[in-house]
């Protein structure tokens, strides 16, 4: 894959997205988690969505189990839970695994990237964030602790938007 509008994902409702049809926009991409500490960024998550989304930006949201179990609910479960409790109206996933064995494509490809401030490499916990510019290149990588208000974060997503 040369990048990441390359890749095909499911969306969780089940259907088949493109990655393509963010080409033009920058995304920042989330692994999240319902049952964890940090689950309360999907607050500021849909904040950033909200004020952004005119100016350029998407947020796409993969939900993950992989640590501590803290996504174990089924896809409907999943956006029932965003939508009612964060009244989230960013675009979510289906569920996938963002490193080891049955690790996802796009998250292969995703943590292959050299990127800033955060290095290449695996993916450490639930709202590790990358951010890709208009061109479907990662140019941006935060750890899960970085809130989506973090002056670094929107400097650099200012920095990415067409």
């Amino acid at each position: 894959m040369a990048n990441f509008h390359d890749f095909t994902v499911q969306t969780i409702d089940g259907d088949e997205q493109s990655l393509g049809a963010y080409a033009g926009k920058a995304a920042l991409v989330v692994n999240v988690a319902s049952r964890c500490g940090l689950t309360p960024q999907y607050e500021g998550l849909e904040a950033l969505y909200r004020s952004y989304s005119q100016r350029g930006l998407t947020i796409l949201g993969f939900p993950c189990n992989q640590f501590m179990e803290q996504e174990p609910g089924t896809d409907a479960e999943i956006k029932g839970f965003c939508t009612s409790k964060f009244d989230v109206t960013f675009p979510l996933f289906s569920k996938l695994d963002v490193k080891g064995d049955a690790q996802s494509p796009l998250y292969a490809y995703l943590t292959s990237q050299a990127t800033e401030p955060d290095p290449a490499g695996e993916v450490a916990w639930n709202f590790a964030k990358f951010l890709i510019n208009a061109e479907g290149e990662v140019v941006g990588r935060f750890n899960p602790q970085v809130e989506p208000a973090d002056p670094v974060l929107t400097a650099a997503i200012d920095a990415a938007l067409p």
